[in-house]
């Protein structure tokens, strides 16, 4: 079984796995649409994360990490319970295309999107208000700056071919609002 990650699971599979494959996905574009009141955030102040949105001629990268044997039942249930539990994700298959130049074939993956119907999903906002959020969330797996951030760095270094506007525009929002919460405070000179 393959298994595709778009978000956390770039750097964070969490389960047991056999090989891993740089790649992506066609027909679905990375949002920050998703809402975390575990991970990334708490129920009073909800991080946001990353599903995937249908969209003809798009393109995600990420990574597939294929599992065997024993492997297969540990993961799907670490991971049903860790996106599909907590996180408010379904399940679909996709086909996957390895990065790797020798690849022939697309793989068929299982991949985790949350949809509209969750209760969990916020919907589109503006990347300053996206990035807003971030930077005031926090959950379990650490603050959700880390997890945008993150997830720019693994582009950045895994698929630097790759576009990936929205989350590199939240990236850019986040940067130009962060030494605003620094101007505020006063420093050790004014006191």
């Amino acid at each position: 079984v393959w298994i595709f990650g778009y978000g956390s699971l770039v750097w964070r599979p969490g389960f047991e796995f056999t090989s891993r494959k740089v790649g992506f996905i066609r027909g679905y574009s990375r949002r920050f649409w998703q809402g975390d009141t575990f991970h990334r955030g708490s129920e009073r102040m909800p991080g946001r994360v990353v599903t995937l949105l249908e969209e003809r001629g798009a393109c995600t990268w990420g990574v597939a990490y294929e599992v065997r044997g024993e492997q297969i039942a540990a993961s799907l249930e670490y991971l049903n319970m860790r996106e599909g539990v907590l996180g408010g994700y379904d399940t679909k298959l996709v086909k996957f295309h390895p990065q790797e130049k020798d690849a022939e074939e697309p793989i068929l993956a299982l991949v985790y999107i949350a949809t509209p119907q969750n209760p969990s999903y916020l919907g589109p906002a503006s990347e300053e208000d996206i990035a807003a959020q971030i930077i005031v969330s926090s959950g379990c797996a650490g603050h959700n700056i880390e997890y945008l951030l993150r997830l720019a760095d693994f582009m950045r270094y895994f698929c630097p071919q790759a576009e990936d506007k929205h989350l590199f525009s939240i990236e850019e929002a986040l940067i130009s609002i962060l030494p605003c919460l620094y101007c505020t405070e006063e420093s050790p000179e004014e006191t």
